[in-house]
């Protein structure tokens, strides 16, 4: 398998995902509207621990507060070959925020985080709740502040997001949620 078929892979498994998950079950009320301009940014990343997490999303993030958000609103950083552990992506995450201070982003830019193992603090490995942050890969998701800032004055149930989905996932249940996501 080439590197090329194995990007475009992870990519599908991730807009599957995207489009099933985030956007088919309305977890996110944004997605669809940056999903349908074509305003994602895919990017593979090749790192496969800290030091090359924090170089190439340092250059993910000056591409994206430098690009025009009418062409790249937001970016999933996709992580396929480091941080398969929950703990060592979360310690990722630490250095991926700490960079974001650094290189002066914070209040601009914010990074959310999506997981195969995601686990919010007091659930079960096995919670359906975990699931609503729960990708195929350790995922970075970059976001412009002013994006969210628009998407929240559009939607004013906007703190209501985190419980509707809770009770979505909780209705469907792991085999209902399963049984979801195998759909083309």
């Amino acid at each position: 398998m080439t590197q090329g078929s194995i990007r475009d892979d992870v990519i599908a498994a991730t807009q599957h995902w995207l489009t099933r998950a985030v956007i088919g079950l309305n977890l996110c009320p944004f997605a669809k509207s940056v999903h349908v301009k074509k305003q994602i940014r895919y990017v593979v990343s090749d790192a496969r621990g800290v030091d090359d997490l924090v170089v190439e999303l340092a250059d993910e993030l000056r591409l994206l507060k430098e690009t025009d958000a009418e062409t790249i609103d937001t970016t999933l950083f996709i992580t396929p070959h480091a941080f398969a552990d929950f703990t060592d992506y979360n310690d990722a995450l630490f250095f991926a925020e700490r960079l974001l201070g650094d290189m002066g982003l914070a209040g601009e830019l914010q990074i959310a985080s999506f997981h195969p193992h995601y686990r919010f603090e007091g659930t079960a490995p096995d919670d359906i709740d975990n699931y609503t942050n729960r990708a195929p890969y350790p995922i970075f998701h970059l976001l412009r502040e002013a994006s969210i800032d628009r998407a929240v004055d559009a939607f004013p149930d906007a703190s209501d997001i985190y419980e509707r989905n809770i009770e979505t996932l909780r209705r469907l249940g792991h085999d209902g949620f399963d049984a979801w996501m195998r759909k083309p």
